[in-house]
């Protein structure tokens, strides 16, 4: 006998799947052609001064380990095929941040014969945080969004946005 709700069972597991993919998500960070801007206030964030791993994010060496990719630049020729490889790779579900203002749109690569576009034209992004190259508190905001975004589209699926985005 299916209601089309589901068991009391199941909405603690997805209550519990939802509280440890917020509290301890694992990211992974991928260049995929930028000046290395965005790449260096990325590695800022890591730093005790900034300190990202208080909101339970760790860096993460391996895409079959980590929940959301942490992209930088705009997609060279060279590393669209390697940027969807490691993004299959991931595990579901899978969450893409893309930093800077190369990830956003191209940046000041737009145009360019090697760049294929943004990050959104190769892979699905969720979070976007603008700037060139964004403040380290700006790419914590950014990430904190998109958590926070997980923690209320678990409650109320029918209202959460399909992106968010850090100013």
């Amino acid at each position: 006998m299916d209601t089309g709700k589901p068991s009391f069972l199941d909405s603690v597991l997805n209550g519990i799947r939802t509280w440890a993919r917020v509290n301890s998500p694992w990211a992974i960070h991928f260049n995929s052609g930028s000046c290395n801007g965005c790449d260096i206030e990325i590695l800022a964030t890591l730093t005790p001064r900034y300190d990202l791993e208080r909101f339970g994010v760790k860096l993460q060496g391996s895409p079959r380990h980590a929940d959301i990719l942490v992209a930088t630049g705009p997609v060279s020729l060279q590393a669209r095929d390697r940027l969807v490889r490691i993004y299959e790779q991931m595990p579901d579900p899978k969450f893409v941040v893309a930093v800077g203002s190369c990830g956003l749109s191209g940046g000041a690569f737009q145009g360019c014969y090697n760049v294929v576009g943004s990050l959104a034209d190769v892979i699905p992004v969720h979070a976007f945080v603008p700037g060139c190259p964004p403040r380290p508190e700006a790419i914590i905001y950014g990430v904190v969004a998109l958590l926070n975004h997980l923690k209320n589209a678990a409650r109320v699926p029918a209202e959460a946005p399909e992106t968010v985005t850090a100013a």
